[in-house]
Order: structure tokens, then sequence, then C-alpha cells
């Protein structure tokens, strides 16, 4: 999963970056554009049942779901039309699964807006257009290589009215997931990597008094309408503050906040959901591992995962839930008292289960 993160000089983006990444590897300073080279980082998913499992069949190591941040330079008015390195990050971010938008809400006069103004609603506005302009041109440019077809083959004309639909659309200012489009239109859309046809995350960089600001109130603030666009709060500066802490110390700076996750789970958290992603476990004593599917895979499908040939010679997967394997401390347990169930090539897998698949070969 590769989540690109986009966002106005001086919004906290760096800061958020370093501490996603646990590490100091993006540059932070206070000032516009110092990012110039796009910084890539592998984020574990923390998820507590993990260690749990992993006690509970004496596993040698853990190993989490993760995804890939990364982080490219700020964008500014006009990157769509070429202006300095910013095209080219443009075109970088069509390789996203989601893209991530950091959205400056703290006010900080010695952080200096690069609009000279902290607007939530305006610098989403700014982003979105030069992401809407860059997706013209991309459409633009295939209805003018591909409008021949549509006078020698009748079935490429639905091809390209569904470009001509699009473009209509997008000349309004609209995104494309914004657009009501039906399954065989998405499905033309694919190969184009539209950039507005990607999910889309928001990550409002909030100071102490909205941090637990719920998300249909952020979403009212940036005036975000599409109920499958995810909103979450964080506060960057505090996050990248707990890299400095003990395990204790953390933990009781979070209890003084009366938080049971921090910030950074959360976006990561609404990062797998805006992908409709979720991850089953894996359990034995070499590696406890979450492997991230598809909400709605198949048995055989969430086999595929750990190896392509494993779909093809899939028989029948054990399956226990996680709870049950820890309380019964192991799989010989749990069997005994049938907690382990035997699932076939339809069944679907959830969030909570552990399976051990069996094979032909």
């Amino acid at each position: 999963m590769q989540i690109w993160i986009v966002w106005l000089p001086n919004v906290g983006k760096s800061t958020l970056f370093n501490a996603l990444t646990k590490n100091y590897g993006a540059d932070a300073q206070n000032f516009p554009f110092c990012t110039i080279e796009p910084n890539t980082g592998i984020v574990n998913v923390n998820d507590d049942r993990l260690q749990k499992i992993s006690d509970a069949v004496s596993a040698e190591k853990i190993i989490p779901a993760n995804c890939e941040f990364i982080d490219i330079a700020g964008i500014v008015k006009w990157a769509s039309k070429g202006e300095g390195l910013w095209n080219k990050f443009l075109a970088n971010i069509r390789n996203a699964d989601a893209i991530l938008q950091v959205v400056r809400i703290f006010e900080n006069d010695d952080i200096i807006h690069v609009n000279w103004k902290v607007d939530p609603k305006d610098d989403i506005e700014v982003i979105n257009a030069e992401l809407i302009m860059a997706d013209i041109d991309t459409v633009e440019k295939r209805i003018n290589s591909d409008w021949r077809k549509a006078k020698s083959d009748k079935k490429f004309q639905i091809v390209l009215d569904t470009y001509n639909k699009v473009l209509a659309e997008l000349n309004k200012w609209v995104l494309v997931n914004d657009m009501e489009i039906n399954e065989d239109e998405k499905e033309i859309l694919d190969d184009m990597h539209l950039l507005t046809n990607k999910k889309f995350v928001y990550a409002c960089n909030v100071d102490e008094e909205m941090m637990e600001e719920p998300e249909t109130n952020l979403k009212t603030l940036l005036w975000i309408t599409n109920p499958n666009t995810r909103v979450v709060s964080i506060s960057a500066k505090l996050e990248e503050d707990m890299l400095d802490m003990s395990l204790e110390e953390k933990k009781e700076f979070m209890a003084d906040m009366w938080l049971k996750s921090t910030w950074l789970d959360d976006l990561i958290k609404a990062s797998y959901d805006a992908l409709w992603l979720e991850y089953y476990f894996t359990a034995g004593v070499q590696e406890v591992r979450a492997w991230t599917v598809k909400k709605g895979s198949t048995a055989p499908q969430a086999a595929w995962v750990i190896h392509t040939d494993f779909e093809k010679w899939f028989i029948k997967a054990d399956r226990v839930n996680w709870k049950d394997l820890v309380d019964c401390w192991g799989w010989a347990k749990a069997k005994e008292e049938g907690k382990v169930w035997l699932e076939g090539k339809e069944y679907i897998v959830q969030d909570w289960d552990v399976l051990l698949f069996k094979f032909s070969n």
C-alpha cells in the first residue's frame, strides 16, 4: 500500500513524516520547499493483538502489517502547468494507492504559511485544483489520441463518451472520486491513473484545543461531503515529541491526554479504511504475522498474498478467532475445545482471523 503525502508548504507535513517513520530523515526546517527529493518510509501498523498471539504460540518474531508513505515537495499554484519540479512530482503521484493531504489547522505566528493565512478550506482547494488540472490534461490527451478509434469501432464510442463525461465534470472542478460513475466507467478509467480518482485521506494538523475533534466536525470545517473520504486530526509536533520518550513516559503522557491510541495509529487505520483494506494473522513458532488483504477477500485470495501459487493450490484453511487462540494458549488447546473451524474456498476472511492454510501441489 503506497500513500503519497501532498501538502502546501509549512503545514507540518515533514514533522508528521518524521513521526510516522520514527526517524528524522525528512527535513522539517521552517521555510518553504525544503523537501526536494521524495522520502519513503515503511510504517508498521501498531496492533497489540500481535504480541498477545505471539505469547500464546511462543513465536520467535512478530511481523506487523505495514504501509509505505512517500513524502514529496509541497505543491504550489500552477504546479500542474510545469512550474519548477512540481509537475514531475504530480506525475509521480500517479503511482499512489491513496493520497494523504496534510492540512494546517494550527495557528503559530513563528511558522509562516505560504499564503500568509491559515485557511484549511482554501489550502485544499489549491491542492485539488492542481490535481484536477493535471487530470484534465491527461483526459484531453487520451481523447485526442483515441477519438479516431470510435469512428471505426462502435464499442469504443462508450470509452470516448466516458472520457468526455469525466472531462466535463473536471472542468466544473469536481474530483473524479466525487462523480457518479458506474462500474463499467470505473473500469475504463482505471488505466489512466487519474489523480482525483484515488482515495483521499485528510490529516488535520491541529493544536491541543482540537485534538479530540470529531470527524464530522472536521469534515464540516474542510467542506468535505464525500462519505467515503476519511478525515482525522493529528498533532504532528506532539507525535514527534513522543519519539524521544521512553515507553513508560509515552504511556503516562497518553494517559494524561486520555488517549487510547496515538493520532498516528488513527491515521494509519483511516488509510486502511479508505482503501477498503484489513489484515488477518498467521501464527506459529517461527513467527506471528499480519497479512493485508482487501475486505471481502475469500480464503484462497488471502492465501495469495503469502504466495501467488497458494491461491491455485488452496484446499482448506484452519480458522480460529485470535482471542480464542490467546485464551487457549495455542492451537492444540483451541482444537480440543472446538474453537478451530475448517473453512473452504468460499469463506470470507475477517480481521480477527488467525489462519493456517492447507495446500495441494
